[in-house]
């Protein structure tokens, strides 16, 4: 086929809406992460905030971000994709406005008559609803908006835009944070949220509804997530694989903190929290064929092993050369044990319900940040306070490990009993 023929059926494969809701994502992403790279210097060195508060006010603002995509597709199945879309991103723009004005003038009566900590949480919370909202309505808009022999190929170029945006997001934010200040960061993800409001008003436009999209109460979305929690399997699984995350999260958490309270308080930490993004975007497709044939959970328990062990190389140093080499092998890590976990999901979930059960994927990810943000935090000040600082990388690589560890004894006891239970079937 000619690059021109091809060109052509790449162009006529997509409805408009698809280009605009991905579009919209490449810069709520970028908001997202420019946001999470500096967040943790937010809070703590302007807001100051102990380390431990900063660590659990981050954990509940990644909960909320991860858990609700869960319910998020129901509600935009209901609703519809444009109307949900265009609230998703003004809820965006003014949370993360309010987040920029914490300490202005205007907000003073607010913190002179609630306890600040709680006026961060419940400010924090608001923009926290929008990304829940965002990414099943992009992810649904890419199935309904691609003919069918550019599906496969709309994902793709979905994948590649989220990771585009969070490789940017860090990159960016530091470069706003040391010129303007950190709290024009928030200001810049609040511009960006509110053109992607107007974007979305002006050129979005609803797509019929296929066939096999089914529309589900929120109602409905609860009664499925019982389905889910009955299966045992998953569940532990699911609680299992959750240590991966609260490792990972660990680089918008503990890291930053770590970095600029012990290494060097004038780190561009958020700058160097790109090299992840930007790993991952370079690796994903040579780690994807060096690992074809390896089974998938011995290839997720080898991306959690390496993600773990990552974190010992600042056990050596802080300096930036070793937060790079850091970052390179967890990225490495996560692109290795993504595609798989998916897979391994599928795997886990009765026939013919493989779609109910990759719905609540986001579960671990959810788990580990709630986990990730006090843990980080309390690492930070504990072995600060013992002045020993880098000792606790030891906690964060063991944690991972341990994770690897479980994925390999729970593939050997449960997987075996569920062939043998087929089998009789």
């Amino acid at each position: 086929m000619s690059l021109r023929r091809r060109w052509q059926e790449v162009a006529g494969g997509f409805a408009v809406p698809f280009w605009v809701a991905n579009g919209t994502e490449l810069f709520e992403r970028l908001a997202y992460y420019g946001l999470s790279a500096v967040l943790a210097i937010y809070l703590h060195e302007q807001l100051r905030f102990s380390d431990e508060q900063t660590g659990l006010l981050q954990g509940v603002f990644g909960f909320v971000v991860w858990f609700l995509p869960i319910f998020g597709g129901a509600l935009a199945d209901r609703l519809g994709f444009r109307r949900i879309l265009s609230l998703a991103y003004l809820i965006l723009a003014v949370g993360y406005f309010l987040i920029g004005s914490i300490g202005a003038p205007w907000l003073a009566p607010v913190r002179a008559a609630i306890p600040l900590y709680w006026v961060v949480f419940a400010i924090l919370m608001i923009p926290a609803l929008g990304p829940g909202l965002v990414k099943p309505v992009v992810a649904g808009t890419t199935a309904r908006a691609s003919s069918e022999a550019m599906r496969s190929v709309g994902y793709s170029i979905y994948y590649t835009i989220v990771n585009i945006g969070g490789a940017l997001g860090p990159l960016v934010a530091s470069g706003v944070r040391r010129s303007f200040g950190v709290t024009s960061v928030f200001y810049m993800s609040a511009l960006f949220a509110a053109l992607m409001f107007f974007a979305t008003v002006l050129f979005f436009r609803e797509l019929p509804v296929r066939a096999e999209h089914r529309v589900e109460t929120v109602g409905a979305a609860l009664r499925n997530m019982g389905r889910v929690l009955r299966n045992i399997r998953v569940v532990v699984f699911l609680l299992i694989f959750s240590g991966f995350y609260v490792v990972f999260w660990q680089i918008y958490v503990a890291l930053p903190l770590y970095v600029r309270e012990y290494v060097n308080p004038n780190s561009p930490i958020d700058a160097l929290l790109s090299v992840e993004g930007f790993t991952v975007i370079a690796m994903t497709v040579l780690v994807a064929w060096a690992t074809r044939k390896v089974s998938p959970v011995t290839t997720m328990a080898i991306g959690v092993l390496i993600t773990g062990l990552a974190w010992l190389l600042l056990t050596v140093s802080g300096s930036g050369l070793f937060i790079a080499a850091t970052l390179v092998v967890v990225a490495i890590g996560e692109v290795t044990q993504a595609p798989r976990y998916y897979e391994y999901i599928s795997l886990l979930a009765p026939k013919g319900q493989e779609g109910l059960y990759l719905g609540f994927a986001f579960l671990p990810i959810a788990i580990g940040y709630l986990i990730a943000g006090p843990l980080g935090g309390y690492l930070v000040r504990h072995f600060g306070e013992a002045h020993r600082p880098a000792a606790m990388w030891y906690i964060v690589s063991a944690i991972g490990v341990a994770t690897a560890a479980a994925l390999w004894l729970y593939n050997r006891v449960v997987m075996p009993s569920r062939k043998m239970e087929t089998a009789a079937q």
